[in-house]
């Protein structure tokens, strides 16, 4: 593979640089030169603002096509939601009979193994449900059922399973926390009526995060703090969906005072990139209209976010400077992940890039080396 050089203003760990960035034939960075320039000169200037490409570890689907149809569905979810940034994400499945799932790992362990030409690397799959609570399903079809070690060992064969949502109190899923936690597994909390103390205890025994903070899950109360409290006291990390419909922006703003990496997912469906009307959520039928995506109870439904939305609304609706931002759409889903070599523009790591003009609008994108328009 050919080298790439990418000019501008360049978010680095250290800070913005006006300079170069160079690429290895293999598609990781070579090197960065140019000189520290003050973050506040960058939207000012007109010349390209380079930032670590988005990562989203929540992706049910795009373009029409839901995870859960198998055949090449992933395939076009990480084309749709590459032309918008995301240069490596989580493909997510639904809540869904054992056969289902079974049908939509088989089909993403090719793409889990290797990535396809202008497709965001699928890093492997977000199993978010079945291990959930009957009581917060949310949008997630009716399939709930305690976590077990045989179904999970059996998908993960098939595709690697980075992620795992469940509900701490539900069967005997917090006794499994510590066992998953050993075997590789990340595991994070959601789908959830468990109190503030069982979303303590699950974070003892080995839980690092909370699926789409706030929605679907007990909420904050100051005598009952609910599973909200505990990831606003106690979390290093949590997902929030910030297309500023699944949650205020006042609440946006009090996570971000209380959890130091809050990061940021799309929580995408397949009504993504697409017009108005009806789509497949897993065996659920939704509707996309008015900017957001509901089942026909009004009970919203995933979303029609990108990632480079989320980039804007933390920088222009939430007044975020743009550092910080960049990391709470790239840095702390890699943190999250213990991907050390993702997130972050520095010499050794993944070229994945995004480049932007001064009003934050996508000129390009660079992945794992390679140049794609938007």
């Amino acid at each position: 593979m050919s080298t790439t050089t990418l000019h501008g203003h360049i978010l680095t760990p250290q800070g913005f640089v006006r300079g170069s960035l160079r690429t290895t034939p293999e598609g990781r960075v070579a090197s960065i030169t140019g000189t520290p320039v003050a973050q506040e000169a960058v939207r000012g200037s007109a010349e390209p603002i380079v930032l670590p490409g988005f990562i989203d570890l929540h992706v049910h689907g795009g373009a029409g096509h839901d995870i859960m149809e198998g055949g090449d569905a992933a395939l076009h979810v990480a084309r749709l939601h590459a032309r918008h940034g995301t240069t490596s994400l989580l493909a997510t499945t639904m809540t869904a009979p054992q056969s289902d799932l079974d049908d939509a790992f088989a089909a993403m362990g090719p793409l889990c193994r290797e990535r396809a030409p202008n497709a965001a690397r699928v890093l492997g799959v977000h199993l978010e449900g079945p291990y959930i609570s009957e009581a917060r399903l949310g949008a997630q079809p009716p399939f709930a059922r305690p976590a077990s070690f045989d179904e999970i060992h059996r998908l993960h064969a098939m595709a690697p399973i980075r992620l795992i949502t469940l509900a701490p109190e539900v069967g005997g899923n917090e006794a499994l926390i510590a066992q998953l936690v050993a075997e590789g597994f990340k595991v994070q909390l959601g789908h959830t009526t468990g109190s503030y103390e069982q979303g303590v205890a699950a974070m003892r025994c080995g839980a690092t995060g909370f699926t789409h903070l706030f929605n679907a899950m007990s909420a904050l109360h100051h005598r009952e703090p609910g599973m909200v409290g505990a990831a606003l006291a106690h979390s290093e990390f949590a997902e929030i969906i910030p297309d500023l419909l699944h949650v205020h922006p006042g609440a946006i703003r009090t996570a971000l005072r209380a959890i130091p990496k809050l990061y940021c997912v799309t929580d995408s469906t397949s009504a993504a990139g697409m017009p108005d009307g009806d789509y497949k959520l897993g065996r659920h039928t939704v509707t996309k209209c008015m900017g957001g995506v509901r089942l026909a109870d009004g009970t919203l439904a995933g979303s029609v976010l990108s990632m480079d939305q989320a980039l804007r609304n933390l920088v222009d609706a939430l007044g975020l400077d743009l550092a910080d931002a960049s990391k709470r759409v790239s840095t702390y889903a890699a943190d999250h992940m213990g991907l050390a070599d993702r997130g972050r523009l520095q010499v050794g790591a993944w070229a994945d890039a995004v480049v932007l003009d001064r009003d934050l609008v996508l000129q390009a994108v660079l992945l794992e080396g390679s140049t794609m328009a938007p």
